[in-house]
């Protein structure tokens, strides 16, 4: 793995933690000053209204992704013009399917009544209108948005586009934040919000034209074959959301069906503190996914094993490291993170850290079937393996209890691990011996007594 390589994916990484920083001053900020200036049940409402436009991110599938994908494969195959056509023909597509959404969105609004439906008291007819269309509005930006970013991704300077993306985000977040501060109420704050990202969108599209200077915006280098070759892999994409929603809300459905509202807050609460390590998994995962596409469209394989093995092994180092601090620290950040309202149970918490550990090497395997376009049948068992840990989730937790619901999550877990293992290993064209090897193999820079003497250099005192 050369010196240029390991830059992108250090930038990478730091970006993807920004970008992680950014999404967790938003949750943080945004409750305590929605309540400040807000009562609480206009808040209430507000978030009703704004959980509604987030579906229409469905309607384009996955064509941002999939398009992003064959770019990245075609310019390091030296195919620029390949991916200017997938560019053109994905841009043309998202314009008319985000159009027509937004017109569908607007008749919708003007016969349904909305805020009767939604049972509003708070906030009127009309604004509640608005609102939902402006949200709307911003979410449909966003597949552009998606696509801009891949244009980046595809010349390796995907950190770059992930940073700029996260500023965005940042500063629409504070529009809206400045509109609440300074009185105004939801439907203004939801133009502030829709104003901010159709400026930012239009900012990106300059700024990759500028830094791109192949990428051209237009129609002369669309093609339908283009799209009807992405069609597959991207409906395939919307598995992925069915099996998160599986996972997440169907288990917790599941629980309440069987034991209730009182064992669904413990339960949920139990996965919720496990599923920080999930998110540093994916950390990993959306570092090394464009290094997996540059280097398999360049048919380097060595270097897809390398990166495939070294996602994988540092993805466990991860999952393992943040696996030991939960089961020692777990049960007390429950305690006080409920207010002692909510029992802690250290066995739940082990059985679903367990779920942690089998989860990370199979998703970060699978990055190298999503990033080459090669995902179908992985979506396919994904939807499977988390309809059945629903199902099973149900029968365990009636017949056992909350340990039985949990552990209903490791067969998702294992199935996945059955068939993402030796698809990868085919697709890298490597070996599963020589794979484990590798995991266990660290570089010098990793292994411990080269750490610790690192940390007795920088901490002297520790030497006594």
């Amino acid at each position: 793995m050369d010196s240029s390589v390991k830059r992108r994916l250090t930038l990478g990484f730091i970006s993807n933690w920004i970008s992680k920083l950014a999404s967790t001053i938003i949750q943080l900020v945004q409750v305590p000053v929605f309540l400040h200036f807000w009562a609480v049940p206009v808040y209430g409402e507000w978030m009703i209204l704004n959980s509604i436009p987030a579906y229409l991110s469905f309607s384009n599938i996955g064509f941002g992704t999939v398009a992003g994908n064959e770019m990245t494969m075609m310019v390091a195959r030296e195919d620029k013009a390949g991916a200017l056509r997938v560019f053109q023909s994905c841009w043309w597509l998202i314009a008319i399917i985000c159009t027509s959404v937004i017109a569908l969105l607007s008749a919708a609004l003007y016969y349904i009544p909305a805020a009767r439906l939604l049972k509003l008291h708070n906030i009127g007819p009309s604004d509640a209108k608005w609102i939902i269309f402006y949200l709307g509005l911003s979410v449909m930006l966003g597949q552009f948005e998606q696509l801009l970013q891949s244009a980046y991704r595809c010349v390796g300077r995907y950190p770059y586009g992930s940073f700029i993306k996260s500023m965005f985000s940042l500063s629409a977040f504070g529009c809206m934040i400045l509109a609440v501060c300074f009185g105004s109420g939801p439907r203004i704050t939801a133009l502030a919000f829709a104003a901010a990202n159709i400026t930012g969108t239009t900012i990106l599209c300059f700024l990759v034209q500028r830094d791109i200077p192949w990428i051209e915006y237009g129609w002369r280098h669309a093609n339908f074959g283009e799209i009807r070759a992405l069609v597959r892999p991207a409906v395939a994409f919307m598995g992925f959301p069915i099996g998160n929603a599986l996972s997440l809300q169907g288990a917790l459905l599941a629980v309440g069906y069987a034991l209730g509202p009182t064992a669904v807050v413990i339960f949920g609460t139990a996965r919720t503190v496990s599923r920080v390590a999930l998110q540093m998994v994916s950390m990993v995962n959306s570092t090394f996914e464009p290094e997996m596409s540059i280097a398999y469209g360049a048919k380097d394989y060595p270097l897809v094993r390398t990166l495939l093995r070294r996602a994988c092994q540092l993805a466990l180092i991860v999952a393992f490291g943040i696996v030991l601090v939960m089961m020692a620290f777990g049960p007390w950040f429950l305690h006080h993170w409920t207010g002692g309202h909510v029992p802690p149970s250290r066995a739940l918490l082990d059985i679903f850290l367990l779920v942690v550990i089998l989860y990370a090497l199979w998703s970060t395997s699978s990055v190298l079937m999503t990033s080459t376009n090669q995902h179908e049948k992985l979506a396919t068992y994904y939807v499977i393996g988390t309809g059945m840990a629903c199902v099973l989730c149900y029968f365990l937790a009636r017949w056992v209890g909350l340990y039985g619901a949990a552990a209903s999550l490791l067969v998702s877990e294992l199935v996945m691990n059955m068939y993402v293992l030796p698809a990868s290993l085919r697709i890298s064209r490597d070996t599963f011996p020589a794979f484990a090897a590798a995991l266990l193999h660290y570089p010098p820079s990793l292994r411990p007594a080269v750490l610790l003497a690192r940390i007795r250099r920088s901490s002297p005192g520790l030497e006594s």
